[in-house]
This record gives structure tokens, sequence and C-alpha cells, in this order.
């Protein structure tokens, strides 16, 4: 670990790296990772860039990714019905089965079609937009996880994320089994999306329409200027809380950025105000605002 001497010389220069640090020690999370790529001044920056975290909901944007991956290989059909159930198996590997807790599911309109189909569209959207964890596994479900997982590799972004499970599965997270990701990591899944290479263009509006709908706003968009626009996805349990999100400026390019926060698990307040303050300094470094 560097010394505080050191620490201090490094804030000296990078004043945004300063400015991170100070908005999380003050209000005490035990370790946040900070990345951003602008497509404006062609320019990146990360502080902890390559620390890894518990993904938490966030990875329901590489999974979103394994989804469109299977379509263009026409594996799948966005108008595909599924059938919704409420029974997975564990990735523990003891073949276990787990349910998702309504209680805990941020959707009530997905389990309230148990029983019923809906189609891998509609699910798709629920996924990202209300992170409505009974959606993720049914998708998860029908790609696969080695399908998902072979689409990171493709991609080359298994460097900085690490897909092995559905979510709510608990004994595979007593297991050690979890997904995880660093802050550069997900900024590169961020990249893959905006620059839309490693998909169609339709695929690309697509997944961005999907993340532009989130209803989720009090990390990256809550203390941005009125007329700013985030495709952003969310990710929170008991000792993490973070944000990653492509933003659209006015008369500008955009920027994608990615806020990892980790905290004592009493700590529950001020978390997604913590993101919201660390974009807002983003912001007013990569515009020149004032703040």
């Amino acid at each position: 670990m560097p010394s505080r001497k050191e620490q201090q010389r490094g804030d000296d220069d990078d004043p945004l790296r300063a400015r991170v640090r100070a908005i999380a020690d003050k209000r005490g999370a035990r370790s946040v990772a900070v990345a951003y790529h602008d497509y404006e001044t062609k320019t990146g920056w990360s502080y902890r860039g390559d620390e890894w975290f518990h993904a938490a909901s966030t990875i329901k944007v590489p999974v979103l990714l394994g989804v469109f991956r299977a379509i263009e290989d026409g594996r799948l059909s966005l108008l595909a019905r599924v059938h919704v159930r409420n029974r997975f198996i564990s990735a523990a590997g003891d073949r276990s089965a787990f349910r998702v807790a309504a209680s805990r599911d941020a959707n009530a309109e997905v389990q309230k079609n148990i029983g019923r189909t809906m189609r891998v569209q509609e699910l798709a959207h629920h996924m990202i937009v209300t992170s409505s964890n009974l959606a993720t596994n049914l998708l998860i479900e029908i790609v696969g996880v080695d399908a998902i997982v072979d689409t990171l590799s493709r991609l080359k972004l298994d460097s900085g994320v690490t897909f092995r499970r559905g979510v709510e599965d608990d004994a595979a997270h007593e297991a050690g089994i979890n997904n995880l990701c660093t802050a550069d990591g997900m900024l590169a899944v961020l990249r893959v999306i905006e620059e839309r290479k490693a998909f169609s263009e339709a695929s690309s509006e697509q997944m961005l329409e999907i993340l532009h709908a989130q209803e989720f706003r009090s990390g990256i968009p809550a203390r941005l200027p009125d007329g700013v626009r985030v495709a952003n996805k969310t990710g929170e349990i008991s000792t993490v809380a973070h944000d990653a999100g492509i933003v659209y400026v006015p008369d500008r390019k955009p920027y994608a950025l990615v806020v990892l926060t980790e905290w004592d698990a009493e700590k529950t307040s001020g978390r997604s105000d913590t993101i919201a303050r660390i974009s807002r300094a983003v912001f007013d470094h990569l515009t020149g605002s004032a703040g």
C-alpha cells in the first residue's frame, strides 16, 4: 500500500483522483474504483480500475451481450416466447434447486407471469430496466452460462468480467462461486455496446434503448444537469453499490463511466449519492464545468 505521503503526492498530480478519494472518504466507503472513456477527447482514465468487486446486478449488462450474441448467431429470437417459471439449478455443482424470492425481486410483473409465457424482448427489458432477477435467470437458462462466458471471451472482456452463475443462487455464493468485475472490465463492456463494432447497428441500438429506459437513476445520472441523458445499469447488494453507464452530453460526444463501491454492511445510507457525486466530479472534469 502506498504511504499517506505518496497518496498525497499522487493526488496533487491528479486532481480528479483527489476528488474521488475525498468523496469516498467523507462518506465512509470501504473501497471505490472509477473508470471512464471519453469519446470527445479520445482519452481514458481509471482509479483502481483493476480492483475486483462482486458485480451485483451490473453483471446483467454482460448477460445482455450474451442474449444479443445468441440472437445474432440465429440461436434465439427477440420474439421467442419463454415459459416463465421460478426454479433453477444451482451452479454449486450439487444439483440443488433455488428460487428467486418475490420479496427480493425488483419487478413484480415477471413474477405475476409465472406459469405463462413472455417474449425474450420483454425479459431483456425487465432484466435491465427494473433489474428483474427472475427475468435474468430465465435468460441465463435459455442462453446458457457457457455461451455467455464464450461471448465474453470472444469479445476479450473476460480479463475484467467473470461470469459464473445466475442471481440469488445462495448455494453457489456460499461455495465462493460469484460474478465479479473490475471498473476497467465493465467499462469495456459499455464500450462494446456504444462503439457498435462487435454487434450489428440494430442490435447495438436495441441494447442502448434498453439501457436508456433504466428506472434506477439515483447514481450516475442523479446530479448531472438537465438535458444530459444516461444509459445505465445499477447494482447493489449488502456490501456493494455500483453504476455503469454511457453519458450523453449535448454538443459533445458521450463518455462511458463506471463507479464501483464497497461498504460495510451496516452502512446503508449515502451509497447512491456517493456514486452521484463521483459522477458529477467526472462530468465537471471532462466538460470544464464548475460543479
